[in-house]
């Protein structure tokens, strides 16, 4: 089964699927290898987001955005991790990216409304940025739609998917207040329903799984092979030069010879659990960690990048991209995800620590709350929060997997996940955390609560508080007063949605060894790269917008296709 080709691609998100799109579609021969059974990586769990400045699709909702606007945005996020030649080439190719995939495949997307996470920061903007990959119909994928990874079940509804652009989720909020809303929901589960009887998943896919399922579609309809239970071993080398990948599957044992290169896109680090001892704070002083990410994501790449002379950097402000999780029973002593995505922007709803304290505003992204989580419990061994609500909040918006009315409490609450207390005192001793610290916090909280204040930290001050809150709720969406009993608890404990930590490269995705030379023939894209984020996480999409763009430029420059002169112009300078 010995191969040879262009180009070989170890893994199948978007990162490597970019890459070998665009390498394919400029002539080369590639082929895609996959460790796990389906392709899609995490790309197929995720929002389906990109972070484009500049893109033509945000020009139309905001003229005002610019590359300097954006690039000013940047230097302040990433601080003094600021990559000036990754970013000038992020920016120049990020549209030609999109256009580029639009133009050229099956790949689609549509505008947001997000704002940017930090909309005050200097060059951050209420509006323009993100795009969305549009739906899709997985039954286009023919006989390889039982390939395309399901979505993270906890974040579907018996199977069925929503929008990340919110649209879905605020009919199913209002559907029992509102007959527009409940046609809406029942055309929805009526639709799903026909799809699960029919072919056992639902077809109609959004979010980062219409985006996983059309790279997929574009990448096959290119007669570019993903030949997924293939695990990359090890990588060829002959004297200086990467030459090809040894790899294993069903099969046994095979060699792929790579006359251009070797691309690394296997996801990151989250499950390498020695790595995370290394990189991640809470891990480093003994605290849990729960990734939502694909278990395949264990930092092959980099460890087979490493053999070879390869450098992992662990420098960047944050090693990851921080998602506070809840651990939802799935029976047998086993648990899966559930990203904090939504509930904690609405009103009603607040995050305390072991204390029973308040220690940041939970209605900010879900990396700059994970960020605080850590640095509140810097003394601690666990790093935890408890969201908190009474019952009539979480009657109306949920609370985490607890689905809102008129969906049934009771087996949540009989496994665990949900706690219930009748008085604050209670529900503290059930969560095993301060009661009298619980109650002073609720009080004080209570105070400003009714006018829509919060004096502690300004919750609903931002564009981006408010709006994933509840804009029915005046006159603050993302504040309201805690009643009276019964009160419900979950504990939320840290997860990521995937590594910033990485392989240093060079801009076109070379992988530099310990001098920053580039290792002929070996490349890196995705989250086997470090991020250009510097570790902040600016926007929504900006792991997808970055690793696309990316996936472009390294597909071109494997293709010897150059970048932009004016990119190379200020890598130059630089």
């Amino acid at each position: 089964m010995n191969r040879v080709c262009d180009v070989v691609v170890i893994g199948a998100g978007a990162g490597g699927l970019s890459t070998a799109i665009v390498a394919k579609k400029a002539g080369l021969d590639v082929i895609v290898i996959e460790k796990a059974d389906v392709f899609g990586g995490t790309t197929a769990f995720s929002g389906g987001v990109l972070w484009i400045p500049g893109n033509h699709l945000g020009k139309s909702q905001n003229s005002g955005d610019s590359l300097d606007l954006a690039r000013t945005y940047l230097r302040h996020e990433a601080g003094k991790h600021y990559d000036a030649p990754a970013v000038e080439a992020f920016l120049e190719n990020g549209p030609k990216m999109v256009e580029f995939f639009e133009r050229e495949t099956c790949v689609k997307f549509v505008p947001t409304l997000y704002p940017d996470y930090h909309p005050d920061a200097p060059g951050g903007l209420d509006i323009g940025r993100s795009i969305l990959a549009a739906p899709f119909d997985i039954r286009e994928l023919g006989a390889d739609m039982k390939r395309l990874r399901p979505p993270l079940k906890t974040i579907t509804f018996i199977g069925m998917m929503f929008n990340s652009s919110n649209a879905d989720l605020k009919h199913f909020f209002n559907a029992t207040r509102s007959l527009k809303s409940f046609i809406y929901v029942a055309k929805r589960l009526g639709t799903h329903i026909r799809e699960m009887i029919m072919y056992r998943r639902g077809t109609q896919v959004t979010s980062g799984n219409a985006l996983a399922a059309r790279l997929a579609k574009s990448a096959l309809d290119l007669d570019i092979p993903i030949f997924t239970g293939v695990a990359a071993r090890q990588l060829l080398k002959d004297k200086d030069r990467i030459t090809g990948v040894l790899a294993s599957g069903a099969q046994g044992e095979f060699r792929i010879e790579a006359r251009r290169g070797v691309v690394l896109a296997g996801g990151g680090f989250s499950h390498d659990v020695q790595r995370l001892r290394e990189a991640y704070p809470h891990v480093k002083r003994g605290g849990e960690h729960f990734s939502p990410v694909p278990d395949s994501n264990t930092g092959d790449g980099l460890r087979m990048a490493e053999a070879v002379g390869g450098h992992v950097d662990i420098s960047l402000q944050a090693a990851a991209a921080w998602m506070p999780v809840s651990k939802v029973p799935t029976g047998d002593g086993q648990y899966t995800a559930f990203p904090h995505l939504l509930d904690r922007y609405k009103p009603g709803i607040i995050g305390v620590d072991v204390a029973g304290r308040r220690f940041t505003n939970e209605s900010n992204s879900y990396h700059d709350v994970g960020a605080a989580m850590i640095n509140n419990d810097a003394a601690r061994t666990q790093t935890a929060m408890w969201l908190v609500c009474d019952a009539r909040t979480l009657g109306k918006y949920g609370l985490g997997f607890a689905k809102p009315s008129p969906m049934p409490l009771g087996p949540l609450l009989r496994n665990g996940y949900l706690l219930k207390g009748r008085t604050l005192a209670e529900l503290a001793l059930k969560a095993g955390i301060d009661g009298p610290g619980l109650e002073l916090t609720i009080a004080r909280y209570n105070l400003g609560a009714s006018e829509g204040k919060d004096a502690e930290f300004g919750r609903g001050t931002t564009a981006f508080n408010r709006f994933l809150a509840d804009p029915q709720h005046q006159p603050n969406p993302c504040v309201a007063p805690i009643g009276t009993g019964p009160y419900y608890a979950v504990k939320v404990v840290m997860g990521d949605l995937g590594t910033f930590d990485g392989l240093r490269t060079s801009t076109v995705g070379e992988v530099l060894d310990q001098k920053n030379r580039p290792i002929p023939g070996l490349y890196a894209v995705g989250n086997d790269r470090a991020s250009i984020m510097g570790g902040n996480y600016p926007g929504a999409g900006i792991t997808l917008g970055p690793i696309m763009t990316f996936g472009f430029i390294t597909g071109r420059h494997l293709a010897n296709i150059s970048l932009g002169a004016e990119t190379l112009k200020k890598e130059h300078v630089a």
